[in-house]
């Protein structure tokens, strides 16, 4: 019945648990993510601006200042380059906003996915010189683009990139590389998103110039494009998301709002999840489904009528988005079975949208529990969006075969690539090779790492707060998972318009709670009178009432 592996964390001893002013709960919760040291829970627990890390520390950042100062101070055009996707929107327009704050004249350049791609293009280039421009800032893009930059510098244009993907054995001869993956880099944080870096480069330029302005005005646009960015919500991350939302909630921009209301949210009631299931999703449909520029605009207008008429058209665009996904997830998923899975999934066609196809290689990912890649080709050149897991790094995997690709990049659990149609075959068949041989002693099975074994009763009064202070939650401070066993059913019955959900009511040592399982209700004939399960809590509001449940995520009969 179980659809994972179950993965118990080990459980502190006495000595460790006993520490004065929080529950042993909380402590163990603590140390599953690496915050081990008591002096250190109190702030991260505040995530304030005690979290932040000077950013002349980043590489290159002084020299990133020294450049744009020197464009501010001659009035020179600066383009701001960004990427199609909520991180780089954000970073776009926060940077934009920040250098005219400092009377700068600036312009955004955001490429359009299915005619130039990820990262900078030669021809944009051309036209942004053209125009005027002698300074080009990327965000959230340019550390693979070796080629690219050396053309810019042809052209007679000066590019400082800021970014925070990968870089790979060979920088660009730019101005200024901010990254802080950088080799040798002194930063104390390594997992900002784009915006986030984008963000310390206007810090750094907001002190070298006098300016005491903390930039908070410019946290709504962080928290979005690193929740969307799926960025770990730890250390400096935690203040950015937090006060971010802060801002979020109490006073939106205009064309944030005018989302919120497209979208039915409550302005006051956003949160992460908020961002990463709704919002960022709206804003990249922008750059999936047509121009990602439309998502800047909504980010940075200031007319009423206008924040609505995008708000209204990205809402009609991501309801579009998510019907293409639907279809195109179902071709994938035939193709990929066909014949037996592979230790390594690809999809290819030209039936295969650029814009979603990073989407459904996720799904292909989290259903199969294999690397998955999904290709979009034409007769001459092939664009592939890779997701992967945990046990096998995408992007040292694509280095291996570097040779292919006129350009690539990305992390260890998502990349993309643009190759010669004509070589894919060989590629497909190398990467397949590889993926057998690092996976070969994998159980290809998604795991469930829970943080602890409890009873029902452990979970009443004040617990569920004490959790709750760990938030935001994401990748690396994943919402905390429970074990326990030996949990009585006292009623189950199926839910949802097609009965594929299970809804039950359990019983362990007097204490009695709702819960839910979601496309389980196949099993529902399996269950035995008493059951092992795992699950978070969560509030379900129902009927205007709010009712902590259990969520369950998995569930076996008790030994």
């Amino acid at each position: 019945m179980s659809h994972f592996r179950w993965n118990l964390l080990p459980r502190l001893d006495e000595k460790r648990l006993n520490c004065p002013g929080y529950s042993p709960l909380l402590v163990q919760l603590f140390y599953n993510r690496g915050i081990t040291d008591p002096v250190d829970f109190t702030q991260f627990l505040a995530s304030d601006s005690r979290l932040l890390n000077d950013p002349l520390l980043l590489p290159d950042a002084e020299k990133a200042v020294a450049r744009i100062y020197r464009a501010l101070l001659s009035g020179e055009k600066i383009a701001v380059y960004g990427d199609y996707d909520a991180d780089g929107m954000t970073a776009t327009a926060a940077f934009v906003l920040g250098l005219r704050a400092l009377g700068g004249d600036a312009v955004p350049y955001i490429p359009h996915r299915q005619t130039e791609g990820h990262g900078l293009a030669t021809g944009a280039l051309k036209i942004l010189r053209e125009q005027g421009v002698g300074l080009v800032v990327t965000v959230d893009c340019g550390i693979t683009d070796v080629l690219q930059v050396k053309k810019a510098k042809n052209l007679g244009l000066d590019v400082v990139v800021t970014d925070h993907h990968t870089p790979l054995d060979e920088i660009p001869d730019a101005v200024a590389i901010v990254n802080p993956k950088l080799a040798g880099s002194a930063y104390p944080f390594s997992q900002l998103a784009g915006v986030g870096v984008a963000f310390k480069v206007l810090q750094a330029l907001f002190r070298s110039l006098g300016r005491d302005d903390r930039l908070e005005w410019l946290l709504d646009l962080v928290a979005i494009g690193t929740i969307a960015d799926l960025s770990p919500p730890l250390a400096e991350n935690r203040y950015l998301i937090v006060e971010g939302l802060k801002r979020i909630n109490n006073e939106p921009r205009l064309g944030i709002g005018e989302l919120i209301k497209q979208t039915r949210l409550e302005v006051g009631g956003l949160d992460s999840d908020s961002i990463s299931w709704i919002i960022g999703p709206c804003l990249n449909a922008a750059g999936r489904m047509a121009d990602g520029l439309t998502g800047y605009n909504l980010l940075v207008t200031e007319s009423p009528q206008e924040a609505a008429e995008l708000a209204d058209w990205l809402a009609r665009k991501n309801r579009e988005r998510q019907e293409m996904t639907t279809k195109i997830l179902a071709m994938a998923r035939e193709e990929v079975q066909e014949g037996g899975l592979q230790p390594l999934l690809i999809a290819a066609g030209k039936d295969y949208p650029l814009g979603i196809a990073g989407l459904v290689a996720g799904r292909l990912a989290e259903e199969f529990y294999r690397p998955s890649i999904v290709v979009h080709t034409t007769e001459t050149q092939s664009h592939g969006s890779c997701r992967s897991i945990p046990e096998f790094n995408m992007i040292a995997a694509l280095n291996h075969f570097s040779h292919f690709f006129s350009r690539f990049g990305g992390h260890s659990q998502a990349a993309g690539f643009t190759m010669p149609t004509s070589e894919l075959p060989e590629l497909e068949s190398g990467l397949i090779k590889l993926a057998a041989g690092e996976l070969e002693c994998v159980e290809l099975m998604p795991h469930l790492d829970i943080d602890a074994r409890v009873n029902l009763p452990d979970l009443a009064g004040d617990a569920f707060a004490s959790i709750q202070s760990l938030a935001p939650f994401g990748i690396g401070n994943p919402v905390p998972l429970f074990l326990s066993q030996g949990v009585e059913v006292l009623e189950k019955r199926t839910m949802g318009n097609d009965g594929e959900h299970l809804r039950l009511k359990l019983r362990q040592g007097g204490s009695v709670w709702d819960g839910v399982a979601f496309r389980l209700s196949n099993h529902r004939d399996e269950l035995s009178s008493r059951l092992d399960i795992v699950y978070n809590i969560e509030v379900d509001n129902w009927q205007g009432k709010n009712q902590l449940r259990l969520n369950i995520l998995d569930l076996k009969s008790s030994a």
